[in-house]
């Protein structure tokens, strides 16, 4: 072969690898790490109208709910299980890098993912049904000062999450314990307005973009949103900061995706140029303001650093609460005395879910000092379905669970 004719062939190649190699993935698939109706589900929503309307993908990305954990059973999963699966993005959220600073997540840490894009950010928030009599956040802090065990308060997550922090970190300024807060950990957004709006918590402690659509209804009011000034947006310019109300706290809620650790080099390439383009398209900036999200726009490389800056800042954030952390089983024993429907309640303790293994099945392990989602009056351990057949779902750690069920 003549040099002209290996210089034809050599470039042939090149052309059909990189074809290949930036082929749209097969079955795309976004998954939501918690119940339907969250910000993870917005996030992965958001993601799968764009994708298409900008004609990066052909097809819509199907959308699966993973709950456990708020998003450990689903960062394990994709770890231990699917982590060279070109078609899998997951949602994260800050609240995800708060849990993984606090080893939440098991024996995976931020360095176990391959971080994608970050797509917007929205704003922590307090919520309370339309009649409730909490018309202020200092009416919230009064009444907790009066008596904390008569407000009930529905966080995603238990102790240390990204919610609960929110609540501590006000009854911190208002020089209220955040171990005398009674709270029901449940699974997302979407739960949490569903406990709030059936009168099951007094108060959502949660995002201003999961809040929107009920405040919209008229079902539910925000006393605060953790931003650092009004929203200009017509219908959040009337919600008032903490910070205006005296309380400084500010909290945004950056929300993107992940891919799994062993996805190729090429189709991570791939979706990175698909999220270069699309965080770049005005027709995305119109989709994340219809879904309540703010600019924030990050992917490759800078958004790893990032990411790992933000939880090493988490770490310390965490130890300034260090024994408050520590009762995580105060919190579930009091959230099963709250009345809340077990169906809506996941009771977890700090710890993480680990070993994505059982002998003789395909599903997830219940390693030693772990148990499942409570149900029913007993409150005893039931099987809870996992997404896509693997088995039962892990959500807590036993030295807790066995506390809460004395």
């Amino acid at each position: 072969m003549n040099l002209s004719m290996r210089k034809i062939a050599l470039a042939a190649s090149v052309l059909l690898f990189t074809g290949q190699a930036l082929a749209e993935p097969k079955r795309p698939e976004c998954i939501a790490p918690a119940s339907p109706g969250g910000g993870f589900d917005l996030t992965c929503k958001l993601a799968q109208s764009a994708l298409v309307n900008e004609k990066l993908l052909t097809k819509p990305m199907r959308v699966t709910y993973m709950p456990g954990g708020v998003g450990a059973v689903a960062y394990n999963a994709v770890v231990a299980q699917r982590p060279a699966d070109a078609g899998t993005l997951v949602a994260w959220s800050s609240g995800s890098l708060l849990n993984l600073a606090q080893g939440k997540f098991g024996r995976f840490d931020e360095s176990n993912v391959r971080w994608l894009a970050a797509v917007g950010t929205s704003y922590g928030a307090i919520a309370v049904k339309s009649d409730s009599p909490y018309k202020t956040l200092d009416d919230l802090v009064k009444a907790l000062k009066k008596d904390p065990s008569k407000v009930v308060i529905g966080s995603g997550g238990t102790v240390g999450s990204q919610d609960w922090m929110q609540t501590a970190l006000i009854a911190k300024a208002a020089g209220i314990n955040p171990r005398d807060l009674r709270y029901v950990a449940l699974e997302g957004g979407g739960e949490i307005a569903t406990a709030l709006l059936g009168g099951h918590i007094q108060v959502g402690s949660t995002d201003i973009s999961d809040s929107m659509p009920h405040i919209q209804s008229g079902d539910m009011r925000l006393l605060a949103v953790f931003s650092d000034k009004r929203l200009d947006e017509p219908e959040m310019k009337d919600i008032p900061t903490a910070r205006e109300q005296g309380y400084d706290i500010v909290w945004p809620v950056v929300r993107g995706f992940y891919l799994g650790p062993k996805v190729s080099d090429e189709d991570y390439a791939w979706w990175k140029d698909s999220f270069d383009k699309l965080l770049a398209s005005p027709e995305f900036a119109k989709l994340r303001d219809q879904r309540e999200l703010f600019p924030f726009a990050m992917t490759g490389p800078e958004l790893d650093t990032y990411v790992k800056k933000q939880v090493a800042d988490y770490k310390v954030l965490a130890k300034e609460f260090g024994s408050s952390l520590s009762s995580g089983c105060d919190s579930v024993r009091r959230s099963r005395s709250t009345g809340v429907p077990h169906a809506l309640t996941t009771h977890f303790c700090f710890g993480a879910v680990a070993g994505l293994s059982r002998p003789g099945t395909d599903g997830v392990a219940v390693p030693s000092g772990f148990f499942l989602r409570t149900g029913g009056a007993s409150g005893l351990p039931t099987a809870d379905a996992w997404p896509d057949g693997l088995g039962t779902s892990v959500h807590g750690i036993s030295s807790c669970a066995d506390q809460a069920q004395r």
